[in-house]
């Protein structure tokens, strides 16, 4: 008997009230890829530039999972959907809109009638811009059935490639459900995905009776309330010749992968810890004195920067002058971006630093700026750590925080006198600014490359 293939998709992205940064996302996204997973799905588009950015950068290495990008609520977020999914492998636009009433009159202001006409008209718009079209009943359990046909049929006739019915207030038990399941998949030509709420530890369980009785696809997630892509897919392993079924995940390495994003979400609450990089996740860039100015470029992008026409101009200009000496990597790169691109009149300058530490106090820094040549400010703080202690007290001179996106520290001498040289990332509104910074003493070399960035972004805002 031919096995039955599960499609998986993962909605650890799209987690409500996360803190995932800009490298999180990626990484998370590179780990998903790694695993297999059928689908990778994102949020709807609010930071146009940030997240368009993202989904590029994520479209420069995702090619075997799909990336789906959520939309709906107006044309706007197809339009933003689909310029953001230009370049990927495999795009797919999600039309997510509530079918229950009391989900159509808040989230919508729409009554029924109005609900099927712009059912029908989002996802006629959205065909028009991608090949491939979800529909997302969301809170189908608690929808009016004779809406809920309508508004299904509507949604394929109107050319959705499939529809997903969501459980979204764990209304049902798993029986129930599985009932529900298999009436919608007799009704429908299209395939049937479910994403089920685990508020009541049943969403495993509604999960694998709902692709027992019709369903071809489940929603999965690590860490949020869906049902557990571990959990799941564990399932499918354990179960799956009794009940013909099988999936694409790579089941060798599913506990691993798990625990290493489970690591990443748990981590991201703490955004400002400073850590130590490594060139992983960018092995892919390896450049040399021929390529060209947009090969140089992509690689750029694909580290997260996005620069003007005069800054690649720079930062290839630079780029020949390294590549003709060694072949140029992810560090290189970055180190390159951080000294050609963007150079700007100081507003902060370092005048000095003081460090307490030791390993049995808690690491502090007092730290003096000048400020346009006139004012001095003073900043003293406490942190993880000398480096984080000073990032800190310069984030109170300024009053204002910035995302830490990447931090690389590494020796360009040798010697007891060795030269450290620091490159810290910081985003601001989606966009990166890097700073490079050079010293005997590395706390020195972070707080000026910190100060570096920061004049940039303060020099952008004018």
């Amino acid at each position: 008997m031919v096995m039955k293939q599960v499609r998986i998709a993962d909605t650890t992205l799209c987690r409500e009230k996360s803190s995932f940064g800009f490298k999180e996302k990626i990484e998370i996204a590179r780990q998903l890829e790694k695993l297999n997973a059928d689908v990778i799905e994102l949020p709807e588009i609010e930071n146009k530039r940030a997240d368009i950015l993202l989904v590029r950068t994520l479209s420069s290495f995702v090619k075997q999972s799909v990336i789906s990008v959520a939309a709906g609520l107006s044309e706007e977020s197809v339009d933003l959907a689909a310029e953001a999914l230009s370049s990927t492998e495999h795009p797919s636009v999600r039309i997510e809109l509530p079918v229950s009433p009391v989900g159509m009159e808040y989230t919508c202001h729409k009554k029924p009638d109005k609900m099927l006409v712009w059912i029908d008209k989002i996802v006629k718009y959205a065909k028009e811009k991608c090949a491939n079209v979800e529909f997302v009943a969301v809170d189908a359990t608690r929808a009016e059935e004779e809406f809920l046909i309508k508004a299904v049929d509507t949604a394929v006739s109107a050319g959705a490639d499939r529809v997903t019915f969501c459980d979204s207030a764990a209304e049902m038990m798993p029986d129930d459900f599985a009932g529900f399941i298999k009436k919608q998949c007799d009704s429908i030509s299209v395939p049937v995905n479910v994403k089920c709420s685990d508020k009541n530890g049943l969403a495993a369980a509604e999960s694998i009776l709902a692709v027992r009785c019709g369903a071809e696809g489940v929603k999965t997630s690590v860490g949020a309330d869906t049902v557990s892509l571990e959990t799941f897919t564990s399932i499918i392993k354990n179960f799956g010749q009794k009940y013909d079924l099988t999936s694409s995940i790579r089941y060798t390495q599913l506990n691993r992968i798990v625990n290493q994003i489970r690591w990443i979400a748990d981590n991201s609450k703490n955004e400002k810890t400073v850590v130590t990089v490594s060139n992983e996740g960018f092995e892919s860039i390896h450049l040399d004195k021929n390529d060209d100015r947009a090969a140089v470029a992509s690689a750029v992008m694909q580290l997260g920067y996005d620069l003007s026409e005069e800054d690649e101009a720079k930062v290839y200009e630079e780029f020949l002058r390294v590549a003709a000496k060694k072949n140029v990597g992810a560090k290189e790169l970055d180190a390159i971006v951080a000294s050609a691109a963007l150079q700007v009149p100081a507003t902060y300058k370092l005048i000095s630093y003081v460090i307490n530490n030791g390993n049995i106090i808690t690491a502090s820094a007092h730290i003096t700026l000048q400020k346009n040549g006139k004012d001095i400010a003073e900043g003293i703080e406490i942190g993880d750590g000398p480096i984080d202690a000073s990032f800190i007290a310069i984030d109170k001179i300024i009053g204002h925080h910035y995302e830490l996106d990447d931090f690389q520290i590494q020796a360009v001498t040798e010697g007891k006198e060795a030269m450290g040289s620091a490159i810290v990332k910081l985003r601001c509104n989606g966009k990166v600014y890097s700073g490079n910074g050079i010293s005997t003493d590395i706390i020195g070399a972070s707080i000026r490359a910190y100060l570096n960035a920061v004049n940039k972004i303060l020099y952008e805002e004018g």
